[in-house]
């Protein structure tokens, strides 16, 4: 490396240059939209992003390249050039005009955190300077005692460290007139234990890579490569509601759903909204997303209509798991600060409104290498298939033997309402191949290679319109985890949750595949000398053993519950149902034998994914419980007794009134049930109270509150809906689903 000008842009700079190189990460189009964006927003693309320029101008090239290799290939960071970075970061960050920086961080709460230090500081003489130096930028401590921890840590032990993450680049967050600069870190307990979810992501890469080159040597393709990165793509789903609506609902305001609300007599029956034209003040909100996001270098590329009414979409291009997870956090974070300036809501939840489509994120990922190619995009060729199909087996076998610890990752309050309902996959996990994968496989199944099936055309019959080139596979947007022509969709995961926790398991349960594939590969390699006949002698075995976990049916469909039951598959209804399977001694040893996490750092945070889903749904029940006796039951009895006074009024003339009787008695019994339903639920709280305080385990805790309380919500839910159906619409004290929903069309 002569001079910094002449330096290419290292692996994980999105630029286009790099894009049209990295084939495995987007496409040709994809590089044409970045351009198209750059030159829409000139220098706005990554101006946040201490990336690129920003940082190549900055630093001497020997610096650069010590950096990039920490960046590239996973060197350990060299302590030297930290003072040098910190100096260029803190020129860039106040030219900016940032008076504060920050570790930014994401802790086991769901969410970011982040503690502001100003550059500000006093020299031995008492005068003010501006500092921040190495020491600063690697480390800082936050005080980590009232975060979770899941037991690693007591209320009365504070200590906490923040880690500089120099594989995701550090940005700057606007928030009105101020400026931040925020550095990604990771985060963990004063004892050396994982508090967070990057950590575990980052250690699944590197566990991941390890036994993907082990493959790449087998079938001699390694050369010029140095490790292979998970690349992932977050659609993110999210309704938009005017904004002072929401705020005359407690339960939008305190849960970011609606506990009690009849659905509109228009819903998505039409399927009119999907795809449809985008409303102007949603573009408009949209137009100034994006231009945050690229500010962030966060490479939003689609936009559109969702299924639901004022439900929408928003996708990025693919980059490297882990900067793609930081991403993800601050997608969701502007979403819902823009929204607030544009007069709306933005509702992340997994299941706002009843009887609609939920919010999910589809998790796309991908193996790459650093070279740029896509481990799991075939060839047209089935002889030069053999590494493609060992990944693909890997996730395979994977799948079956883990569905239950992957199906608990999406495990949350919000996400049992969602999976299995209104266009989500159902909480049973199953892999999709599609037509031309499934061909392939079940020849190989039998011991025999065989090619790819070819494209062929779809001709529309007028002259005008040309040809469309025909994918071999359809798609199948019922599977909860479908191959798509060069990657896995994974669509389990709520609109709410961070990403980085179900692809560090992802990441986890494949690599202990792909190393067990390997090492048979090794040994059958050792016995004939051939690495095609030992690479199909293993793979076969791989998918007779494993294909039940392969369903290229209609996941919707009740059969395919009662099949997979058949077939020995997890059925995890709820959340108390499905995380228990991580406390299987074998889960914890597997997480541990790769150093992803030990089995403290794994106990840890099921404590939390219980606790967490424990409290939200108490919350959920007091606001309910508060809805129900202080907004329905009082507009329920002015009504009740308007009705009353009119069959009295009526009665007194000497006419009947049959209709307005019976109106009567079917509200006074619902407004009974409705009684009668809180009344349970606030037994189902003390009781799930007392067993807290007795020391009743948390998963103990969970199953009460899936069994017991839940049902309860469901019947003060039911009552309410009932009665809102049947009351005066002037008189209904909270906006209904049709406002909500179509008030601002």
């Amino acid at each position: 490396m002569n001079s910094v000008a002449a330096r290419p842009a290292t692996f994980f700079e999105l630029t286009p240059a790099n894009l049209e190189r990295m084939p495995a990460m987007t496409d040709e189009s994809s590089a044409g939209f970045v351009r198209d964006a750059a030159a829409q927003f000139g220098d706005r693309f990554g101006s946040l992003t201490f990336t690129g320029e920003n940082v190549r101008r900055r630093l001497s090239p020997a610096t650069l390249s010590r950096l990039e290799r920490t960046m590239r290939f996973g060197d350990p960071l060299d302590r030297a050039i930290a003072d040098q970075v910190a100096s260029a970061m803190k020129e860039w960050a106040i030219e900016n005009g940032c008076t504060h920086y920050c570790h930014w961080f994401q802790p086991l709460t769901g969410s970011t955190a982040e503690k502001h230090d100003s550059f500000l500081n006093l020299d031995v003489n008492g005068q003010p300077i501006v500092e921040f130096d190495g020491n600063s930028l690697i480390r800082s401590e936050p005080d980590a005692s009232s975060f979770p921890s899941g037991g690693i840590r007591d209320t009365w032990e504070a200590r906490g460290y923040t880690a500089w993450d120099p594989t995701s680049p550090a940005f700057i967050v606007r928030n009105g007139g101020e400026r931040t600069l925020c550095i990604p870190t990771c985060f963990v307990s004063w004892t050396g234990e994982s508090l967070d979810q990057k950590t575990p992501l980052l250690r699944s890469e590197e566990a991941l890579s390890k036994q993907a080159m082990r493959v790449l040597r087998i079938f001699g393709t390694a050369d010029g490569v140095s490790r292979v990165v998970t690349t992932l793509g977050c659609e993110q789903e999210y309704f938009l509601v005017d904004d002072e609506l929401a705020s005359m609902r407690p339960d939008l305001v305190l849960c970011g759903r609606t506990l009690i609300g009849a659905n509109s007599p228009k819903g998505h029956q039409l399927d009119d909204h999907y795809f449809g034209s985008i409303p102007h003040d949603v573009q408009a909100y949209m137009a100034a997303v994006e231009e945050r996001l690229y500010e962030l270098g966060i490479p939003a590329k689609t936009r559109h209509n969702e299924v639901a009414p004022r439900q929408f979409e928003i996708a990025p291009l693919f980059e490297r798991a882990n900067v793609a997870a930081d991403h993800q956090m601050l997608t969701m974070s502007i979403l819902q600060k823009v929204a607030r300036h544009h007069g709306m809501r933005c509702l992340l939840h997994e299941k706002p409104f009843a009887g609609l489509n939920g919010t999910g994120k589809h998790n796309n990922w991908a193996m790459s290498t650093d070279t740029g190619h896509n481990l799991l995009n075939p060839s047209k060729m089935g002889g030069h298939n053999l590494q493609f199909l060992t990944f693909v087996c890997a996730v395979v076998r994977a799948l079956d033997l883990h569905a239950d610890i992957l199906r608990a990752t999406v495990a949350s309050a919000g996400n049992d309402h969602r999976l299995g309902a209104n266009e989500a996959p159902p909480a049973i996990l199953s892999i999709y191949t599609g037509t031309e994968l499934g061909a392939v496989l079940s020849e190989l199944a039998q011991g025999k290679t065989s090619e790819f099936a070819t494209s062929a055309d779809i001709d529309l019959g007028t002259t005008p319109i040309p040809t469309l080139e025909r994918h071999p596979g359809d798609r199948n947007r019922t599977s909860p985890f479908a191959f798509i022509g060069n990657r896995f969709e994974f669509r389990a995961i709520g609109g709410t949750a961070s990403v980085a926790w179900p692809n560090a398991v992802l990441n986890t349960i494949v690599a202990e595949s792909i190393d067990w594939i390997a090492t048979e590969i090794e040994r059958h390699i050792d016995a004939n000398g051939s690495v095609e006949a030992a690479a199909v002698d293993v793979l076969s075995g791989v998918l007779r053993e494993h294909d039940r976990v392969i369903f290229n049916g209609d996941n919707y469909s009740a059969q395919w519950h009662e099949e997979a039951t058949k077939r020995g598959l997890p059925v995890l209804r709820g959340t108390a149902d499905a995380l228990p399977a991580f406390r299987q001694n074998d889960i914890g040893e597997i997480f541990e034998h790769y150093s992803v996490m030990s089995k403290a750092e794994l106990t840890a945070r099921v404590d939390v994914l219980f606790e967490t889903y424990i409290q939200v749904m108490l919350i959920e029940a007091r606001t309910a419980i508060m809805m129900a006796e202080t907004m329905v039951l009082p507009a329920a009895t002015r009504y009740q007794t308007e009705l009353a006074a009119a069959v009295a009024a009526t009665s007194e003339v000497g006419l009947e009134c049959p209709g307005t009787g019976g109106r009567l008695n079917d509200l006074v019994a619902w407004v009974t049930k409705l009684e009668t339903a809180i009344g349970q639920a606030r037994a189902a709280i003390s009781e799930q109270e007392s067993m807290e305080h007795s020391g009743g385990s948390v998963d103990a805790q969970s199953r009460h509150i899936q069994d017991t309380l839940i049902p309860t919500l469901e019947a003060i839910r039911g009552a309410c809906d009932a009665i809102e159906t049947m009351a005066p619409a002037d008189s209904w004290p909270m906006p209904t689903y049709t406002d909500l929903l179509f008030a601002a069309d």
